[in-house]
């Protein structure tokens, strides 16, 4: 017999998925040329004019690939960093892969080794992304408590940032200081197929090890000593958390700039649908992280503007006040909970 709960998770994640889909469909319908899903088809399986192939084809699939791929690791990233911690505030930045990941890809474009079209880009990116985990497992070193891990990763973010507006600030080339400026306001724009081949493989590595430790976070919840007396290694589940978010979102960031709050948005969308198990929570928070992005990536584009809307800037307007929104409920709750 299969439980209401079970079935009630699978038609979430079938309707989220429908979601995903229609979405994507939409993006590659949205833009300068405005064409309808009949002929979004038609180009997608060969048929339609070689012009409307090529802007469905090879301009906007790559573009939705990579919403869809990065709005998923985002949102799996958030959830499974707010079920290790077992703190509904947690995101993807915490432990400092995004800023080591944006400061890579600066730092290229500062030396004017690469622009933001360039393969170089995202290599650099998810190198330092890399180089943060190893520095952040130096320093707090591999048993060392979640406290210090939390604050070691702060530093971490803390010093990408500084660094990033040096890189910015000491740029031989004005343009290349504006250029820098615009792409580290996130976007989805401009990208290719080149881009999915380096990114996808990271995220899809970061989403698995992540997935592969679900069932460890629900015994978490239980607190640590309880999770280890049960068999859980919790050392080894952080180093895997890390890693897993570094590879996901340190792949993501280096090929899109810094979009931000995806993460922290998406597993509090799902939870009251889902409930507090965290577990259950990983898949539902990846597909929700998906659709917001590829919503917010059609909104940039139908907003009426003199200028490109950034989908970073966009997705910040909308976390912030979230974020806030948050931090009342929980001490709200906190001071309930005192009374």
């Amino acid at each position: 017999m299969v439980s209401a709960a079970s079935r009630s998770s699978r038609g979430l994640l079938l309707t989220f998925s429908a979601l995903v889909l229609l979405l994507a469909i939409v993006s590659l319908a949205i833009g300068p040329v405005r064409l309808s899903p009949l002929v979004v088809a038609q180009a997608l399986f060969g048929g339609a004019t070689e012009e409307q192939r090529i802007i469905v084809q090879e301009i906007r699939l790559p573009r939705a690939i990579l919403g869809v791929a990065i709005g998923a690791i985002l949102g799996l990233s958030g959830a499974a960093l707010q079920g290790l911690l077992r703190n509904p505030l947690a995101s993807p930045s915490l432990f400092g892969a995004p800023q080591s990941a944006a400061f890579g890809a600066v730092l290229v474009i500062a030396l004017g080794l690469a622009d933001v079209r360039s393969f170089v880009l995202p290599l650099a990116g998810i190198s330092f992304a890399f180089a943060s985990v190893f520095l952040l497992l130096a320093v707090a070193g591999r048993n060392a408590s979640l406290l210090l891990l939390i604050l070691a990763g702060l530093a971490i973010s803390s010093l990408a940032g500084a660094m990033t507006a040096l890189a910015m600030n000491l740029s031989p080339n004005p343009f290349a200081a504006l250029e820098i400026a615009f792409w580290l306001l996130g976007s989805l724009e401009d990208r290719s197929f080149r881009h999915v081949v380096l990114a996808l493989p990271f995220i899809v590595a970061g989403a698995v090890i992540l997935l592969s430790r679900r069932h460890a976070f629900r015994v978490l919840s239980l607190g640590e000593e309880a999770a280890q007396s049960l068999g859980v290694n919790v050392g080894a589940l952080r180093l895997a958390v890390i890693a897993g978010v570094a590879l996901g979102v340190g792949g993501s960031v280096a090929v899109s700039g810094t979009i931000g709050f995806i993460g922290l948005i998406a597993p509090h969308l799902l939870r009251p649908l889902v409930g507090h198990d965290p577990t259950r929570l990983l898949l539902p928070s990846a597909l929700a992280g998906a659709a917001l992005l590829l919503a917010a990536d059609i909104a940039v584009r139908i907003i009426p503007s003199t200028t490109d809307i950034k989908v970073g800037v966009l997705t910040s307007i909308i976390g912030v006040p979230f974020f806030l929104y948050l931090i009342v409920r929980e001490r709200r709750t906190l001071g309930g909970g005192l009374s």
